[in-house]
Formats: C-alpha cells, structure tokens, sequence
C-alpha cells in the first residue's frame, strides 16, 4: 500500500473517476476465476503468495473504503502480515469489500479535500489513485500468477499509469515499489503502468 506522499499531487482525478467502474471490473474478472487451488503460487508482487496477496487486499480494500468515506480508520488490529484474514468465504468478502470502496468512489466529492488515513491525513484523489492502482496492478498480480485473462480496458490502464508517474518515485524511496523496469515508450498502457510499478510485464513462474 503506498505510503502517504503528502506533497505529491495527482493531476488527472477527473480521468480516475472516470475509470473507477472499469477498473473494479477488471479487477473482479480476475477475482471471479482465481483457482482455488493456486493460493500458495508465487506473485509477481515480491514476497507474495497469491494468498499473501489475497491477504493484503482483504486487509487494505475496507480501509482505504473507510479513507475515501472521510471517516476514522478502523481501531488498531495488527497489521496485515499479523491478521489471516484469506478464510473459506475470501472472495465473497473481497467482492463485497471492492463493492463497498467502488460506491464510495462514484461520489465526487470523494475526491476533494483531505480524508483520514491511519495516521495521518492524506488528499483525497490520492487515495483514490491508491485504491484504483491497487485494482489494476494487483489484479494483473493476481491473474499471471494463476493464469487466468486479465481483462483491462487500454483507458484504464493509462489514467492509473499517469496517476501513478506522479508518485512512484516516493513510492521507490518508501519501498512500496521495487525498482522501474524499463518499457518501450510505445508499449501499450498496460505494459507500461507494470513497469513503472517496478513489474516485468513478461513475468511468468
């Protein structure tokens, strides 16, 4: 999850709007088809597990929910990697968690002013990018890494890559990202939101 770079500024909120249905669809394309039986393959996230990655989103998904609603976040439970949370009902819930952040996205004013976010206050559209980078990215993760058709519209990808220039290099310098793998200029969006992210778009087990 990306840290909170308060000076950073997402320039493109208006194209994320847009967007936000597309990408949940993307996203739950790939939620829907997730092999059972594929919790313990490896990701292209490093260090996760499909069910460290499942894990991750079931922990973050309702929170950046509660960030974009304006409200407090949730009292103190441990962090991700303290809380197993991938139990026998793990998609319904992350469905249903997905759902819940995508409806408090629609509303336009989500994305003006500064919202809670554990500790700290960050600006609103910035969390909105969070949250739709996390759809994208994570999902494309979560489709190679199963071998299941990752879905993703060439707009979507592209409002989530210019949202993401603006601050994928803080995100570096806070090790949310790993280093940037270098894409042709001319690749399509997709392949190029993946390398910002420090992902090879050709990744493969």
């Amino acid at each position: 999850m990306p840290a909170p770079f308060d000076h950073e500024v997402v320039s493109n909120r208006s194209e994320l709007r847009n967007v936000v249905g597309s990408a949940r669809e993307a996203f739950l394309g790939v939620l829907a088809t997730v092999p059972a039986g594929a919790l313990d393959e490896p990701t292209p996230c490093e260090h996760y597990t499909v069910r460290g990655l499942l894990n991750h989103l079931l922990y973050w998904t309702p929170r950046l929910a509660t960030a974009v609603r304006g409200e407090s976040p949730p009292a103190p439970t441990g962090g991700e990697n303290e809380t197993d949370l991938v139990t026998d009902d793990w998609r319904a819930v992350l469905a249903a968690d997905v759902g819940r952040l995508v409806k408090a996205l629609r509303d336009p004013s989500a994305w003006d002013g500064v919202v809670p976010f554990g500790a700290a206050e960050l600006p609103a559209h910035r969390v909105g990018a969070m949250a739709l980078i996390e759809f994208v990215v994570h999902g494309w993760d979560l489709a190679v890494a199963t071998g299941v058709e990752f879905r993703c519209e060439p707009e979507v990808a592209l409002a989530v890559f210019r949202a993401l220039e603006e601050f994928a290099s803080a995100g570096r310098q806070h090790g949310v990202f790993g280093a940037e793998v270098p894409v042709a200029e001319n690749a399509v969006p997709i392949a190029r939101l993946l390398g910002l992210s420090g992902r090879d778009p050709e990744w493969s087990k």
